[in-house]
């Protein structure tokens, strides 16, 4: 993995293919930071009629319990998100954001716990200024919890659709039998693995044999440990058109869902 310049990170594969990622700036990580703090917010004043109820015994015991309630939901959500919807929370989502690991690894539980229990030394003495100030001098625009837990976030802006059929025209796609897995591969597909399929095979001619041929196993491997189809409709498919098909699946097939 190597850095080419400081708002993205290029993947170098041992093929020799380098698949860059946009990584987030810090204004764009502050706002999708705000939306889930008004999230956090919303979900601890539901807590308000306890927080009464202890007012009445003692103001300080309301605040402490309040403070306390705070902590939980919010290294709790950022924790339970980030686990279940691989590397976003709400805000992420709607701004097109994702945490990933920093080598471009896979995002592991213990790196999700780091950053977010570290978001309290981030965010003082208030606003984030600490993480703000540091995501900005970082290359790779980390806050500390990043740092920490050896992570960044990257930004996936939206794209111009495709012209899949200067790869996928008059190709019979064998996954189309089964759109229960096809709806599962587009539910397990990051769109960062997505992006880099599509490159792999729109970039085809511009690959030595013996690269295209490594860089192809090792998609076509990963796609298939997220969801296996049936022996039936791989037996025979080249890596490469295993691709294609998932490439399909996870572009061309989308739109018709929406």
């Amino acid at each position: 993995m190597n850095k080419t310049k400081t708002n993205s990170l290029a993947i170098k594969t041992p093929e020799g293919v380098i698949f860059s990622l946009l990584l987030a700036s810090p204004v764009t990580r502050f706002l999708a930071w705000a939306i889930d703090f008004a999230i956090i917010t919303f979900a601890v004043g539901l807590t308000g009629n306890v927080m009464m109820l202890l007012n009445i015994f003692s103001a300080d015991i309301a605040r402490g319990f309040y403070i306390i309630s705070y902590f939980i939901v919010s290294i709790g959500y950022g924790i339970a998100l980030e686990r279940y919807m691989r590397g976003q929370t709400l805000g992420k989502r709607l701004l097109g954001l994702r945490v990933m690991d920093s080598q471009g690894l896979h995002l592991n539980f213990s790196q999700i716990v780091i950053r977010n229990l570290l978001r309290f030394v981030d965010s003082l003495p208030s606003l984030y200024l600490v993480g703000g100030v540091v995501c900005l001098l970082s290359k790779q625009a980390q806050r500390l919890g990043d740092i920490a837990a050896g992570t960044i976030v990257v930004r996936y802006p939206k794209l111009a659709e495709p012209n899949l059929d200067q790869i996928l025209a008059d190709k019979y796609n064998s996954f189309n039998q089964y759109p229960h897995l096809e709806a599962r591969l587009r539910q397990m597909v990051t769109p960062g693995q997505a992006s880099i399929a599509l490159q792999a095979l729109l970039r085809r001619n511009e690959l030595e044999p013996e690269s295209r041929i490594g860089l192809y196993r090792a998609i076509a491997d990963n796609l298939q440990s997220l969801v296996e189809f049936p022996q039936e409709v791989t037996e025979g498919l080249s890596d490469e058109q295993y691709i294609r098909n998932c490439v399909d699946v996870l572009f061309r097939a989308k739109v018709t869902d929406i």
